[in-house]
């Protein structure tokens, strides 16, 4: 495709990001004010998760999402393994795809996409191969093609493969697919946990040994 035609499906793609964006806080903030009410109430505040991840070309933003697991922390003040912080509502919440609501903010605010790699950690970056790293050569999003094909039951690997393949593949009309596959992936609430985990392992680089429950709440 020639890079002008590239350039304005970038733009449309980021009008569509505001204009759904806008429209799903319009008319979700009804639910949005309701699960905020109930995490208040089951698992206490901060009601919202912050954390700085980074973004188009590995840039830091502040990522915002409902929070799902209990602040438990050991004698010395860390927090707990994840599968013992995690409650059956906070399992709920990210099984629905519902704690990812409030990124919405961050897709109207030009922070992240509906559709692209989702935004990892900051440390992972120093760990990235240099195709891996191309991951951050479009804005993260909300959903993705790594989502609807394994989300969290995947390598690592394979997670950063699809991605890759995203970045140099994506069009508006892939965007639409994958939106709409993730629809039946939210309903079919396939790959939430990677298997004798409660959220991802950590990575630490390809082929190398990976650690379990790192908090991502």
């Amino acid at each position: 495709m020639p890079a002008s035609d590239k350039r304005t499906e970038r733009r449309i793609k980021r009008l569509v990001d505001v204009v759904a964006a806008g429209a799903g806080l319009i008319i979700l903030s009804p639910v949005i004010a309701a699960v905020a009410l109930l995490i208040k109430a089951k698992l206490g505040s901060p009601v919202l998760f912050k954390q700085e991840r980074p973004g188009f070309e590995g840039r830091p933003f502040t990522l915002i999402k409902f929070r799902t697991m209990l602040d438990a922390r050991d004698t010395d003040g860390a927090h707990r393994p994840d599968a013992e912080r995690m409650t059956a509502f906070g399992r709920w919440l990210r099984s629905s795809s519902v704690d990812e609501l409030p990124e919405l903010w961050n897709v109207l605010t030009g922070e992240m996409s509906l559709v692209g790699p989702r935004p990892l950690l900051m440390h992972y970056l120093p760990l990235y191969s240099p195709e891996q790293t191309r991951r951050h050569d479009v804005p993260p999003g909300i959903t993705g093609w790594a989502q609807i094909n394994g989300r969290n039951a995947i390598s690592w690997e394979e997670k950063f493969a699809l991605d890759v393949w995203y970045v140099d593949n994506w069009s508006l009309a892939f965007d639409a697919k994958i939106l709409l596959a993730s629809l039946v992936s939210v309903f079919s609430r396939r790959g939430i946990s990677a298997e004798g985990a409660a959220t991802m392992p950590e990575f630490t680089g390809s082929g190398r040994k990976k650690k379990k429950n790192v908090s991502r709440s």
